[in-house]
C-alpha cells in the first residue's frame, strides 16, 4: 500500500465515522463494567499518573480554544509529566483574558458529557473523528514534546479505532472516555480546591488565584464557577447513564 492510498483510507474512515450513525445497545451490565473500567482508568493512582496527562491536556486545550474564541493569539501550550500545564496567549481587553482563563477545569467535564452524549445516539465515530482533528489542529501551537506525545497518541489511537474496531467497540471506549474524563475533572476540581485550603504555597498555579488577580472577583466565586459547570455536566453525564440503563 503506498502513501497516496494510506491517506485515502484514513480520509475515508474520517468521514464515515463523522458520518455514520449506529445506535447503540447497551444491556445494563455492560453499562456497569464500562463505569468501572472509567473509575479504574481516572481514580487509581498508578493509572492516573497517565490518564492524568491526557485530561491535563484537555483542560489546555480548554483554555487555548477558549482564547481563539475572543480573538487572542494563543503562542503556546505545554503540559508536564507532573500534570502541570501551561498556556500562553495574549490579545487586548480583560473578558478574553477572563473567559480563556475559566475555562480549564471546566472542560474536560465538559467534553466527557460532550462523549457520553455521542455515546448516547450512536454518534461515537463521529466523536472520535472530530476529536483526533481537534487534537492535531493543536499541534500548530503546543511547545514541548510530551504535549505532542499525547495529542499524536491520542489523534493516532482515536483514528485506529475508527478505521479498524466495530461500531459497538467504538462506542463503549468512547463511553468509558467520556466517564473517565468526568471523573478526571471532578478529581482535578477538589485538587484545585485543596490547594486554597490546605496548600496555600502552591497558589500561583491556581486558575482560580490567577484569574482572581487579574480581575478583582474573589477566587473562592471562580472556584464555585468552576464547580457549577463541572456539577451540570456530571448531573447531565449520570442522567445519559441513567437512561441507558433504564
Amino acid at each position: 500500500m503506498t502513501f497516496s492510498d494510506g491517506a485515502a483510507d484514513w480520509w475515508q474512515a474520517l468521514v464515515a465515522g463523522v458520518t455514520r450513525h449506529d445506535v447503540p445497545v447497551f444491556e445494563a451490565p455492560v453499562v456497569l463494567a464500562i463505569v468501572a473500567a472509567a473509575v479504574v482508568l481516572s481514580v487509581p493512582r498508578v493509572t492516573w499518573r497517565w490518564f492524568g496527562l491526557y485530561v491535563t491536556f484537555v483542560h489546555e486545550l480548554g483554555h487555548a480554544f477558549a482564547a481563539l474564541m475572543t480573538g487572542r493569539i494563543v503562542h503556546g501550550l505545554r503540559i508536564g509529566l507532573d500534570h502541570s500545564g501551561q498556556l500562553l496567549s495574549s490579545g487586548r481587553g480583560r473578558f478574553g483574558a477572563a473567559w480563556s482563563g475559566f475555562w480549564g477545569y471546566p472542560t474536560p467535564a465538559l467534553v466527557g458529557a460532550a462523549l457520553i452524549w455521542a455515546a448516547s445516539i450512536g454518534r461515537s465515530g463521529a466523536a472520535l473523528s472530530i476529536g483526533a482533528v481537534a487534537l492535531l489542529a493543536a499541534l500548530l501551537f503546543i511547545r514541548n514534546l510530551t504535549g505532542i506525545l499525547v495529542a499524536v497518541a491520542s489523534a493516532a489511537t482515536a483514528q485506529l479505532l475508527v478505521v479498524s474496531a466495530s461500531a459497538a467497540t467504538v462506542s463503549h471506549v468512547v463511553l468509558v472516555l467520556g466517564i473517565a474524563l468526568g471523573v478526571g475533572g471532578v478529581r482535578d476540581w477538589f485538587k484545585v480546591a485543596s490547594v486554597h485550603v490546605r496548600h496555600r504555597g502552591r497558589l500561583a498555579s491556581s486558575d482560580a488565584y490567577l484569574l482572581s488577580r487579574s480581575t478583582g472577583v474573589p477566587a473562592a466565586l471562580w472556584l464555585g464557577g468552576f464547580a457549577v459547570v463541572i456539577g451540570a455536566c456530571s448531573a447531565y453525564s449520570a442522567f445519559l447513564l441513567w437512561r441507558l440503563l433504564s
